[in-house]
C-alpha cells in the first residue's frame, strides 16, 4: 500500500492499430457510428409514427433500439476522440459512468431479448389470449420494473468500483472502462467486487438466456404441431429477427467472458468489445428492418403520407 497514490485519470489503451491506418479506421468507425445511431433512430421514429406498430412487441424493440443507441454511444464518441487528438485519457469520474452507463444499458438489452421471447411465446402458443396476457398495462409494468432493476444493477457496481483504492498502473486495457479492467488495476480488495459479478452476472445472464431458450423450445413444440409448411415458415420468419439478435449478443458475450484466452487476450478481448459495443447495435436495425415485413410496409406508409401532405 506504500505506492497508493490518488488517481485522477485513466490512460485507454485503445485499438492495437498501426498509425498509417489510423486515419482509414477513424473513418470506418465513424461510419458504423452514424449508422448506428440513423438506424435505431429510424426505428424508434417509425414506430411512433405508424400507428399499426403500436402494439407490445414494436414497444419492446423501440426500447431496444433506445438500448443500442446509448449503448454504443457511451464508448464510441470518447473512443473516436482519443483516435482523433492522439489523448488517450478519461478522467476518473468519466470512467466511472462508462461503468454506470454500459452496464445499465447493457442489461437492458438482456432483459428485453427475455421479454420479447416471452411476447413470441405467447403470440404462437396463445393467440387467442395474446392480446388479454401481453395488455398495455402489463407491458408499461414491465419496462418500468426492467428499468429499475438495470439502473439499480448499475450503480451497485458503479458504487463498489467507486470505493477501490488505485495505485501507480492506470492503464485500462481496453479502448473503454471495461469494469473487469478497471478491477485489476486496483490495489485494494476486490472481493466484494468480484462476488457481485458473479451473483448478478448469473441473474442478469445466464437466467435470462435459459429463459429465451426454454421460450424457443416452447415454441418450436408448437410449431411441430402445425400441419401446413406455410404456417412454419410465418412462425419462423416472425422469430427469425429476434433470434437473430439473440446470436449476436449472447455469442459476443460467451466469446468475451467465457471462452479461455491464450497469449493475445488483450487483442482479442478488444477485437471482442468491438463487436459487442459498435457492430451489434449497429447490425440491429437492419435485422429488424430486412426480416420484418411491418417495418417495410411502416416505412412506406410514413413516406407516402409525408408525399401526400406536401
Amino acid at each position: 500500500m506504500n505506492n497508493k497514490t490518488i488517481i485522477t485519470q485513466f490512460l485507454l489503451l485503445g485499438l492495437p492499430i498501426s498509425p498509417e491506418y489510423k486515419h482509414l479506421f477513424y473513418a470506418l468507425f465513424l461510419a458504423m457510428y452514424l449508422t448506428t445511431v440513423l438506424g435505431n433512430l429510424l426505428i424508434i421514429v417509425l414506430i411512433q409514427l405508424d400507428s399499426h406498430l403500436h402494439t407490445p412487441m414494436y414497444l419492446f424493440l423501440s426500447n431496444l433500439s433506445f438500448s443500442d443507441l446509448c449503448f454504443s454511444s457511451v464508448t464510441m464518441p470518447k473512443m473516436l476522440q482519443n483516435m482523433q487528438r492522439q489523448d488517450p485519457s478519461i478522467p476518473y469520474g468519466g470512467c466511472l459512468a462508462q461503468i454506470y452507463f454500459l452496464m445499465a444499458f447493457g442489461d437492458m438489452e438482456s432483459f428485453l431479448l427475455v421479454v420479447m421471447a416471452y411476447d413470441r411465446y405467447v403470440a404462437i402458443c396463445f393467440p387467442l389470449h395474446y392480446t388479454s396476457i401481453m395488455s398495455p398495462k402489463l407491458c408499461a409494468c414491465l419496462m418500468l420494473l426492467l428499468w429499475m432493476l438495470t439502473t439499480s444493477h448499475a450503480m451497485m457496481h458503479t458504487l463498489l468500483a467507486a470505493r477501490l483504492s488505485f495505485c501507480e498502473s492506470n492503464v485500462v486495457l481496453n479502448f473503454f472502462c471495461d469494469l473487469f479492467a478497471v478491477l485489476k488495476l486496483a490495489c485494494s480488495d476486490t472481493y466484494i467486487n468480484d462476488l457481485m459479478i458473479l451473483i448478478f452476472g448469473g441473474l442478469i445472464f445466464i437466467i435470462p438466456f435459459l429463459l429465451i431458450v426454454m421460450s424457443y423450445a416452447r415454441i418450436i413444440s408448437s410449431i411441430l404441431k402445425i400441419p401446413s409448411t406455410q404456417g412454419i415458415y410465418k412462425v419462423f420468419s416472425t422469430c427469425g429477427s429476434h433470434l437473430s439478435v439473440v446470436s449476436l449478443f449472447y455469442g459476443t458475450i460467451i466469446g468475451l467472458y467465457l471462452c479461455p484466452s491464450g497469449n493475445n487476450s488483450t487483442v482479442k478481448e478488444i477485437a471482442m468489445a468491438m463487436m459487442y459495443t459498435a457492430v451489434t447495435p449497429m447490425l440491429n436495425p437492419f435485422i429488424y428492418s430486412l426480416r420484418n415485413r411491418d417495418m417495410k410496409r411502416a416505412l412506406i406508409r410514413v413516406i407516402c403520407s409525408k408525399k401526400i401532405s406536401l
